[in-house]
């Protein structure tokens, strides 16, 4: 084990316009709208959180690595609408080795192309390059989910490369995925400040 609970701490961030606190189990009324409504949001994902079972096993794998030190999950608060808009989280926690991964993130559709995501991978960013004092932040997806590799991009990640055939879909068969990344000197450079320019 590279990391425990008591080595991440427990952290709420914010800005102006989002709050990403730690996921709660009474945040499951917060999201079932979503899981009820918008099962669509979890197409491209192996454990999908649709419908009100698939939430509580969603929330339930999380809180479960959360426990064990691998993972940190958010719920996101969009403070623009003064509605909870989706959740994110911090995985694959590694702090000896200073990387971590930054995923299984989803919004509800009205909360798409608001700016939103930005701001949250803005406060993400900072944390973990300026807090926790990490050398790399990855970010995967499913290689033939556009929309997310796009919003990846927008905020300064680079393309990695492709693992092929790398792990199962939610129908059978198999999914490769892409990696891309932001490392320290990237965020100190530019890519800080070029988000930063992208929030307003």
């Amino acid at each position: 084990m590279y990391s425990t609970p008591e080595k991440f701490p427990n952290v709420t961030l914010e800005d102006d316009r989002v709050l990403l606190r730690p996921l709660e189990e009474n945040d499951y009324n917060n999201l079932l709208p979503f899981a009820l409504n918008e099962q669509g949001l979890w197409f491209y994902s192996l454990v999908r959180a649709d419908g009100g079972e698939g939430l509580r096993n969603y929330m339930s794998i999380a809180f479960a690595e959360k426990a064990v030190g691998k993972e940190f999950p958010f719920i996101v608060f969009d403070k623009k609408t003064n509605a909870y808009a989706g959740s994110t989280r911090f995985y694959d926690i590694n702090l000896p080795y200073k990387t971590i991964q930054l995923g299984y993130t989803w919004y509800g559709k009205k909360f798409h192309g608001t700016g939103l995501n930005k701001h949250c991978k803005f406060l993400l960013l900072q944390f973990a390059f300026e807090n926790l004092g990490l050398e790399r932040v990855e970010f995967r997806a499913d290689a033939r989910n556009e929309r997310s590799i796009a919003a990846m991009k927008s905020i300064g990640c680079k393309v990695d490369g492709i693992l092929r055939n790398n792990m199962p879909t939610a129908e059978g068969g198999r999914r490769s995925s892409i990696v891309l990344s932001i490392l320290r000197d990237e965020w100190c450079g530019d890519a800080k400040e070029k988000l930063r320019q992208r929030l307003y």
